[in-house]
């Protein structure tokens, strides 16, 4: 192994092994330092989103869904089916058997691209120069570099006198791990990590509360479409309670003891498992040295300007450790952005066209600004909205739940902003982003040809709804 790089990148997660993956294929020398094991002890590349993360959660996702469909629709298609039961240990199983694949398969990326990795935890010191203490308790080693890159990514919030214990009160990676579906889950945050946690064990027969301290329900979403989503998940039988703050959680007896402060005044509630999901932090304990001359904000990010660099000379920083979302896609982008810079080409990042998905049924994906957000910044906009349910495909599919909605400048139609929620709405916001990123306009859309019968075609006359126009709905 050698100690002289071109790039060291400090964090192999989604903007980690991506940034290390295209430094790589620009002809520099790079090496990752990655702290995550597996339950062997190996290394195990992908960060929180392949490991604990987003992928799993997925798996998750997808199984319980199964699960609900089999019990609850198959029957309107006149499949009849006879007693359903659910493995919940084998459904974990699965989901491992996804990460490993997909974690195994980065590893023979970066073999493959002959990027050398360390498992162990990198600290950044002064003049570019990183300490890696092996995760096997090896002697520290130190590699220096041109340039390093900081992906040290995010960490759950924690919360006053509501402590983990990994089995009663757990964080996201303890819901990804319960060996049976728990009586009643109580979960502290009604956002995306809630809302899909929640969804998968509410679908295998969980009874499920969501406390959640805000007075409004995803109040980053447009407030029609959170509207259209809360009535969606009352009716699945997810409990939902705004305005509600936890003041601590206890373990008694087996049971998690939650005192709660809302409108009403103080109470108790009792929970089989409490999983608190109320957002994530920026990962820096132990990545800088004093002399590192990088940054911190007042936030605990890491400080970087609209390159990623940070305050110290060749040293850039992605991911969540940094401003903006915490999204995986968002920290890819900017990996790639990184390497591009460092090896001398044009790159750049918009923010403003960054997809957000939240993977409930129905899916929940916007990209720009809401309606809200173009009131008070008095843009004048128009709107064109439409109902899955007036197409055929989500009719057929038996998704009819959900709409599109979008907002475009009222004097020069470009797309600011589309919010869906319904089936595939992860999928379909692809295309608006495109248009957004391309300063399309609602014309644009509305002049594609989409295939028949399509749910994009619910995208297609939301924008032929814009001037009124839209076919399948009246004007």
């Amino acid at each position: 192994m050698s100690d002289k790089f071109d790039v060291i990148v400090i964090g192999g997660g989604p903007g980690g092994y991506v940034a290390a993956i295209r430094c790589a294929q620009l002809g520099l020398k790079t090496a990752c330092v990655e702290k995550y094991s597996d339950k062997d002890g190996k290394l195990a590349l992908g960060g929180t989103c392949l490991n604990v993360g987003c992928v799993p959660s997925k798996a998750l996702l997808d199984t319980s869904k199964h699960y609900h469909h089999v019990q609850h629709d198959y029957a309107e298609h006149g499949i009849t089916t006879g007693d359903v039961a659910i493995d919940v240990p084998k459904m974990i199983e699965r989901k491992a058997g996804v990460v490993k694949k997909l974690t195994g398969g980065v590893a023979m990326l970066f073999k493959s691209n002959k990027i050398e990795s360390f498992h162990g935890t990198g600290k950044l010191l002064a003049g570019r120069k990183v300490e890696v203490t092996p995760a096997d308790g090896g002697d520290a080693v130190t590699l220096e570099a041109k340039n390093v890159i900081l992906a040290s990514g995010s960490v759950p919030i924690a919360i006053p006198n509501v402590e983990f214990d990994g089995e009663h009160i757990v964080d996201n990676v303890g819901a990804l791990e319960f060996d049976e579906t728990p009586g009643k889950l109580g979960v502290i945050g009604a956002g995306v990590i809630g809302l899909e946690l929640g969804s998968v064990w509410k679908r295998l027969g969980s009874e499920v509360v969501l406390l959640e301290a805000l007075p409004d329900f995803l109040a980053a979403a447009d407030t029609d479409i959170a509207k259209q989503a809360a009535r969606a998940f009352k009716k699945q039988g997810l409990d939902i309670r705004l305005g509600t703050l936890v003041k601590k959680a206890e373990v008694k007896k087996g049971q998690v003891e939650v005192t709660v402060e809302d409108k009403d005044g103080e109470s108790k509630l009792s929970f089989d498992k409490l999983l608190v999901a109320v957002g994530r932090r920026a990962y820096t304990d132990g990545l800088l040295a004093d002399d590192s001359g990088v940054k911190l904000t007042d936030r605990g990010q890491i400080e970087v300007n609209e390159n990623s660099q940070t305050s110290a000379e060749g040293v850039w920083a992605i991911g969540d450790c940094v401003r903006g979302p915490m999204l995986a896609h968002k920290a890819s982008e900017e990996g790639i952005a990184v390497a591009e810079l460092i090896a001398g080409k044009p790159a750049h990042i918009h923010f403003d066209t960054v997809p957000w998905v939240i993977y409930t049924d129905p899916e929940i994906a916007w990209v720009g600004k809401t309606e809200q957000q173009l009131k008070d910044e008095g843009i004048d906009y128009k709107v064109g909205t439409f109902p899955f349910a007036a197409t055929g495909r989500a009719l057929a599919a038996g998704s009819p739940d959900g709409m599109v909605k979008m907002l475009a400048d009222a004097e020069t139609d470009e797309v600011l902003g589309v919010h869906i929620i319904g089936a595939q709405a992860s999928e379909l916001i692809a295309e608006c982003v495109v248009t957004m990123e391309f300063h399309g306009a609602s014309e644009d859309l509305a002049r594609i040809v989409h295939a028949h019968p399509t749910l994009s075609e619910a995208v297609h006359e939301a924008a032929l709804h814009v001037d009124r126009r839209a076919i399948h709905r009246a004007n």
